[in-house]
Order: structure tokens, then sequence, then C-alpha cells
């Protein structure tokens, strides 16, 4: 089996959901997690500015880096993230439908808005 090239996760190390999410993948992508490098947003601005993504809305989504260099922001980086395990491809493939994107891209930044007010945390 071929290794597959490296994606760069920019997530949020300070919310307690994300982190579960995180252990979450990485107990379902068994010997593929080793492709997924995982940095934390929170007091990386340096690191987000040079690959041109703001802290501020590196905190409100989901930002993922191909292997190629390009950001994927929002459900577009969470499609990219559970193409890379078999058992979640079919979920990746039901996320990206026409109809249900738009909605769930609303619930989604909403419900990050509503935890990051909550926590006192919201840009």
């Amino acid at each position: 089996m071929s290794e597959q090239p490296k994606l760069k996760v920019y997530y949020d190390g300070a919310c307690p959901r994300c982190i579960r999410d995180r252990h979450r993948y990485q107990r379902l992508a068994g010997r593929a997690a080793g492709s997924v490098e995982w940095v934390d947003v929170t007091g990386n601005e340096q690191i987000l500015r040079a690959r041109g993504v703001r802290p501020e809305d590196a905190l409100q989504a989901l930002h993922v880096e191909d292997p190629q260099g390009r950001i994927h922001v929002g459900l577009d980086a969470y499609i990219l993230l559970l193409r890379r395990i078999p058992v979640l491809k079919p979920l990746a493939w039901t996320l990206g439908l026409p109809g249900l994107r738009g909605m769930l891209e609303r619930i989604y930044r909403r419900s990050v808005r509503r935890r990051l007010a909550r926590q006192g945390r919201l840009p």
C-alpha cells in the first residue's frame, strides 16, 4: 500500500469537541492517520498568515491544506479529510450533495459562532 501525501489540518485545539473529533478521526484512520499533520490554530498565527489564512477565519472554520498547498475551508475541508478513510468515504460523498451542502454549511457556521461566543473567543 503506497503512502498518501500529507494533509495539514488547522484545527482549534482549545475546543473540546474539535479535540474529540481529531481523536475519533485518528482512531478510525488507523495507519492512514500518519498522512495527516494536525496544527493547532491557537498560538500559531504566524504559520496561518504565512499560508494566507487569517487567524480569525481559522477559528471559525476548519482549514485543510492539501499536498499541493491549496487551502480548503469548511465543508470542503471536512470532505477532503473524510475521503482519506474508507469507512467515511460515503459520508464525505453525502456531505457534498448539492441539496445538503448549503444547509450543512450554514448549520456548521452557526454552531461554531455560538461555541466561540460562549467561550468568549468570537473574533
